[in-house]
């Protein structure tokens, strides 16, 4: 059994059609009987919401406030991804960035992965789980902050 680690860009997922297709391919995957962890980016043109919403809000938004506000656009994803999964009959569990503890240095809007505790994603790997991680983000740890890549 080999562990298959997977990336879905924004176009790839979306749509709710277009993650269904994901979870079809990941699923073909499980079924050759490989462990699979996916990372996911926001779907299509939702960071660029994100930031609009921002942009009419301030045109100099705190860096910490922007990254909180990014990182939202994944968290839709990982669960809609995961709910997909398991109507296809696969146990799917999603995390964030910072719930999988994808540590990462200070540099808002920018940050540099140092460290990823991965004890959570072999656990739920091991439980027969597919992992759905979001992609673009992390957590400081000194300051427990939200990071984005």
């Amino acid at each position: 059994m080999a562990l298959i680690v997977q990336k879905d860009g924004g176009t790839s997922v979306g749509s709710p059609e277009r993650i269904g297709k994901v979870a079809d391919r990941v699923k073909r995957w499980r079924d050759r009987g490989n462990d699979v962890v996916v990372v996911v980016s926001a779907m299509s043109g939702e960071t660029d919401r994100l930031l609009g919403l921002a942009g009419e809000i301030t045109p100099n938004p705190a860096p910490r406030e922007l990254d909180v506000l990014l990182s939202t656009g994944e968290q839709v994803t990982i669960a809609l991804l995961s709910m997909a999964l398991s109507e296809r009959g696969c146990p799917a569990k999603s995390y964030t960035g910072t719930q999988v503890h994808i540590l990462t240095d200070s540099a808002h809007n920018k940050a540099r992965i140092q460290e990823i505790e991965d004890r959570r994603i072999h656990a739920d790997l091991s439980a027969g789980n597919i992992v759905v991680v979001a992609g673009f983000q992390g957590l400081e740890p000194e300051r427990n902050r939200v990071t984005t890549l």
